[in-house]
């Protein structure tokens, strides 16, 4: 699947998961603050993490239907609310974000804290919908609150400001990204896994595919950023410690290693194009 063939892919379910993100703060009130809660989920953005979880469904050979767009839905807003954090300015004081303010310059901070921690409980309100099977929402919910939680992305982003002391060697930094940017990724596609009913080895392969995915769009991440990341006031990054020829070539076999389990489902081409495309930074 080539670059038009994936956006073509793309676009309809992008356009299926942003309908179900605004519907899910239709009852938001008061009416200001409905409004702010749907601002940052209508930024625009790659949607590649719901994307994910929806090819992981149909690279088992079954149709993204209602429960796996809940599911895809509640990865993305997990990941907004982690943006709308992360630009505060207690964390990283951003004052765009995809070329509009973000939330605590467009409305102000309290209103900011408040929108994430809106999304942020949403999302396993979305995965216990009617949508989704009864069977399915407990499991589901136990992978993303682990993934997001202490043990995932909450932890990943606690070494980023500091809470365990330098980052300042490769495994800090390699378990650093594997919370704060792999664990969504990782999660992203295992969830597509229970969803499609996957089998022990279907599930190994698409855990495999997620955690490539997830370091190496890291480690590719580090080489776009090296010259703004240069210098001792600049984060740590992965180009600093192994040079980019290093970080290149470890990007490359991980991407290697994403598609070699991605290709061992039945129906992979999708999540074979999203895992290159990922890396690349082509969608």
């Amino acid at each position: 699947m080539d670059r038009a063939a994936l956006e073509a892919w793309a676009a309809p379910r992008r356009a299926r998961i942003d309908a179900l993100l605004l519907e899910r703060f239709s009852d938001a009130w008061p009416p200001r603050f409905q409004q702010a809660c749907r601002y940052p989920v209508t930024t625009g953005g790659k949607r590649m993490r719901p994307l994910l979880t929806l090819a992981a469904v149909e690279a088992l050979g079954q149709e993204a239907g209602p429960a796996a767009l809940h599911a895809a839905a509640a990865v993305e807003l997990i990941h907004t609310y982690s943006l709308v954090h992360d630009d505060l300015p207690a964390m990283d004081d951003d004052d765009e974000r995809r070329g509009r303010p973000t939330v605590h310059r467009a409305y102000d901070e309290a209103t900011a804290i408040l929108v994430g921690d809106a999304l942020l409980t949403e999302a396993f309100s979305t995965l216990t919908a009617p949508a989704v099977p009864a069977p399915l929402q407990g499991r589901l919910v136990a992978e993303l609150a682990t993934a997001a939680g202490h043990r995932g992305m909450v932890g990943g982003q606690a070494a980023d400001v500091g809470l365990g002391g330098p980052v300042d060697d490769l495994d800090t930094l390699l378990a650093l990204h594997r919370g704060k940017t792999g664990a969504l990724l990782r999660v992203s596609v295992r969830l597509g896994g229970w969803v499609a009913g996957a089998t022990d080895a279907q599930l190994a392969a698409l855990t495999t595919t997620g955690e490539s995915i997830g370091l190496a769009f890291q480690l590719a991440d580090d080489i776009l950023d090296a010259d703004e990341d240069a210098g001792d006031d600049g984060p740590p990054s992965v180009v600093k410690l192994l040079g980019p020829d290093e970080t290149s070539r470890r990007a490359q076999a991980l991407a290697d290693q994403a598609l070699s389990a991605a290709a061992s489902l039945p129906h992979p081409d999708a999540l074979l194009a999203l895992a290159r495309f990922t890396v690349e930074r082509r969608i």
